[in-house]
């Protein structure tokens, strides 16, 4: 059976030169960076070296502007409580799209909780945010704006250079998240207007245990792990030096693979999605459109008539590996909040799966997984009630009504009314 891995936001395989370069660190290199003795210095430029390669990675002005932290989810709780908390004085308002990752989403609901205030800006059906909306909510108490590079579920690409010359002009800091987009497009961080930006290397080949925090020597930021003065005092915690030696390696070679592996990916979603659309019918891709505004490693599909929960495990058993849902949201049974916030259909982002590219996958893995998705949609809608019903004219689509019945949503309230009668 050919295996195609296709959840590769969720985690890439580790680059062969990455492990290679890590392992001396656990082994013959294994001082402490904060030590005084040679076997401290030794890692301390190791250390120093994979800043810089972080640095090159988003164009940041120094490597003293990257921080290490255990992983993306630390490093967005560190941008958004350690701005808060530091600016607390001038204001307690926070700025977000309505399509964060959770770990933003989540944190700012801490914040809540302890009186500060958040808007959060609506998108488009596309998922794109207008970034005259973004301005038009910042006050003079807002203290930070939060808007990622791409969005995790749904894979569009925000204008965030046009949201960062906003927050410039207003002298509010800006904060994006650039952990669905490090690695596979362009991340300028000056050119984006960001004081702080995170991304995570385990998504671009590096290992898992380590994420990155860029922040502009411009921008407050307070702790939010209190121990020793690592990271320039800003995150305590011995630096975990194999998995930031391999995530240093990933960066370089990012840079230096990155027109190639955006080409490759682009071809992969063009021969994925062109086949699934016309091998499928009642077949809807979620966010924009393939092209500039949307990354091209990702696809976001609801099927309709039947759920993500066993397309996923049909596609698991014949050897393809895909996501339902964010990785940090999947086993929850509630929708995810992104397609919420475009005015997607309950039942369609019931059927939703997310399907993202990578390097080692080929045009032949795409006709594969084609071929295969076809066959098991074919398989659970012959199961499905709501097909059955489609097809007697009980419900009608949503993604091409015919006019014969009501939508699926419809037909579902008007049961759940008659039950409660």
């Amino acid at each position: 059976m050919r295996q195609v891995y296709l959840d590769h936001q969720a985690a890439t395989p580790l680059l062969p030169e990455a492990f290679e370069a890590m392992r001396p660190y656990f082994t013959e290199h294994f001082g402490n960076a904060s030590s005084l003795h040679q076997a401290g210095l030794r890692v301390r430029d190791a250390l120093k070296k994979a800043r810089q390669q972080m640095a090159a990675l988003v164009n940041a002005e120094s490597e003293e502007d990257i921080f290490f932290t255990s992983d993306g989810t630390e490093s967005s709780n560190l941008a958004i409580k350690g701005v808060a908390y530091a600016n607390e004085r001038k204001g307690k308002h926070l700025v977000v799209s309505a399509t964060e990752h959770p770990s933003v989403m989540n944190s700012v609901e801490f914040l809540e909780k302890q009186g500060w205030t958040c808007t959060r800006v609506p998108v488009d059906a596309a998922g794109l945010v207008d970034p005259a909306a973004v301005g038009a909510a910042i006050t003079p108490q807002t203290v930070l704006v939060a808007v990622h590079h791409v969005n995790h579920d749904i894979g569009a690409i925000q204008k965030v250079a046009e949201i960062g010359r906003i927050c410039a002009e207003k002298g509010v800091p800006f904060y994006v998240d650039c952990e669905a987009s490090a690695g596979w497009l362009p991340v300028d961080v000056r050119e984006f207007g960001a004081s702080l930006a995170s991304f995570s290397p385990h998504r671009f080949y590096g290992p898992k245990g380590v994420g990155v925090l860029y922040r502009s020597k411009k921008a407050r930021l307070v702790s939010i792990i209190h121990g020793g003065v690592q990271e320039g005092g800003r995150r305590a915690g011995t630096e975990n030096i194999p998995a930031i030696v391999g995530a240093g390696v990933a960066a370089e070679v990012a840079v230096e693979k990155l027109p190639g592996r955006m080409a490759h990916a682009a071809a992969l979603q063009k021969r994925l999605w062109d086949g699934l659309a016309s091998r499928i019918p009642y077949i809807k891709l979620n966010g924009p459109l393939p092209g500039p505004d949307r990354i091209p490693t990702n696809l976001n599909i609801s099927t309709e008539f039947i759920e993500g929960e066993g397309q996923l495990l049909l596609c698991d058993l014949n050897g393809i590996a895909v996501a339902s849902g964010s990785s940090c949201v999947s086993k929850s049974l509630k929708i995810s909040h992104v397609l919420a916030a475009i005015g997607l259909d309950h039942a369609l982002a019931q059927g939703n799966l997310i399907l993202t590219l990578g390097d080692a996958n080929t045009l032949e893995d795409m006709d594969y997984v084609v071929e295969t998705f076809a066959r098991i949609v074919e398989k659970l809608r012959n199961m499905s009630p709501m097909w059955d019903e489609f097809q007697r004219g009980v419900i009608d689509s949503v993604i091409a009504p015919t006019g014969r019945g009501k939508s699926f949503s419809q037909h579902a309230a008007d049961v759940s009314g008659k039950a409660i009668h």
